[in-house]
């Protein structure tokens, strides 16, 4: 029988309310993410199934044990396989890599690669490994073009066709939950930084997420239930939970990384180095040539809740590699205040105007991760950043609009 979408919507709040042990951890207040919830309710969601989690090294405890190793230690849940997403299960792989298939030396268990595949090929993959239940713990950052999140919609979609149950293991967005702000992806630039029209900041968790692409985006929607958190604020960043932060990948470092992440890794785009190589990647930006006009003309606009100092880097490795650059680093004083996606508009504007060297990527990159070809067509023709902004907001409108129906946490 095919759920509708009304029926599926229902069930992905039903596990939302688990019992016993964690109604009780959600009356202290602190928080709870939905690995913790799903445990202390002895794996109730799981119970009867041959299960396969899709994770990374993300997927810990609060004491940094990895879950894989916890659930597959304990006999009340029946964990069989291991699926990985980009930079490995164990985290061994690099941007654009993955560690193929291959079984865990911890657990034994079988570990399928699932790195840039989708479809029925994924779903061939779930399939051969016999599991009835995909289970997905990973952290996020909190950006359209941070491609686990798209690791997700391809697995729903995958299990879907394979006739599989999906359950999402929530955790906290830890740029917060507040808003969701930047341009909405046109469907004619859907890669894997970006499969649907969502926005750059989509201000959701992974579960809110999947809601989300379950009710508005999957052909075929899939039998979905989510673990919620509990205690979790919309309002609150990533250090006010006292969670571990495990590196999502190698060039996200830190919470603050992922603050900034979804305004300058626009500079993916560009000739400008985005900081990867340097010890704060997408908080130091440069190029050869560039000196200090460019922190004076950022700081000149008075941008709420940063501040530009001009920085001098070499990166050790991708652009510019073994060469110091002259840029800025960013420097955030006001979190609440500050909009990472207006930010990044405003930096790339003043880099155009005070370096005659500045360009886009040769192969329009920036359209990729901005999802429409108006952000560097204004810049082109001179507009300033609040101009840029302007730009999308009455699309962003209609997204936050659709984007309500679907939150879990208020």
């Amino acid at each position: 029988m095919r759920l509708s979408r009304r029926a599926l919507l229902a069930a992905t709040t039903a596990a939302a309310s688990l019992p016993s042990a964690a109604a009780a951890a959600e009356r202290t207040g602190r928080l709870r993410t939905g690995f913790e919830r799903l445990a202390a309710d002895g794996y109730s969601v799981l119970e009867g199934q041959r299960v396969g989690i899709v994770t990374n090294p993300t997927g810990v405890t609060r004491t940094v044990r990895h879950i894989v190793d916890v659930m597959h230690a304990d006999d009340r849940v029946n964990l069989t396989a291991v699926f990985g997403p980009e930079h490995g299960f164990r985290g061994t792989a690099q941007a654009g890599g993955s560690e193929g298939r291959y079984d865990d030396p911890a657990t034994g268990l079988p570990v399928y690669d699932t790195y840039l595949k989708s479809g029925q090929p994924l779903a061939d993959i779930f399939t051969a490994s016999g599991v009835d239940t995909v289970v997905f713990d990973i952290q996020d950052a909190g950006a359209r073009f941070y491609t686990y999140i798209w690791t997700l919609f391809d697995c729903m979609e995958a299990a879907a066709l394979a006739g599989k149950r999906f359950v999402v293991l929530d955790r906290p967005n830890p740029v917060t939950g507040r808003a969701a702000q930047g341009p909405v992806l046109h469907m004619e630039f859907s890669t894997f930084v970006g499969r649907r029209p969502i926005s750059q900041a989509h201000g959701m968790t992974v579960a809110e997420l999947a809601r989300l692409f379950n009710g508005e985006f999957l052909t075929t929607p899939v039998p979905l239930e989510t673990v919620r958190m509990s205690g979790w604020k919309r309002s609150s960043f990533y250090d006010a939970w006292g969670l571990p932060w495990v590196p999502p990948s190698p060039n996200m470092p830190t919470p603050d990384t992922a603050l900034v992440y979804s305004g300058t890794c626009l500079f993916e785009g560009t000739n400008l180095s985005e900081g990867r190589g340097t010890t704060r990647p997408f908080e130091l930006l440069g190029a050869e040539g560039i000196d200090r006009r460019w922190a004076e003309a950022a700081e000149a606009l008075g941008l709420p809740g940063v501040h530009f100092r001009e920085a001098y880097f070499a990166p050790t490795f991708s652009k510019f590699q073994g060469k110091t650059v002259g840029g800025v680093q960013i420097h955030i004083h006001d979190r609440a205040a500050y909009d990472p996606v207006r930010t990044g508009i405003a930096l790339l504007v003043t880099a155009k105007k005070v370096w005659s060297g500045f360009a886009w990527r040769p192969d329009n990159w920036i359209d990729k991760l901005t999802g429409n070809t108006r952000v560097r067509t204004l810049i082109d023709a001179g507009a300033s950043a609040d101009e840029v902004v302007a730009d999308w907001q009455q699309e962003l409108s209609a997204f936050r609009r659709t984007r309500r129906e679907y939150l879990l946490y208020t």
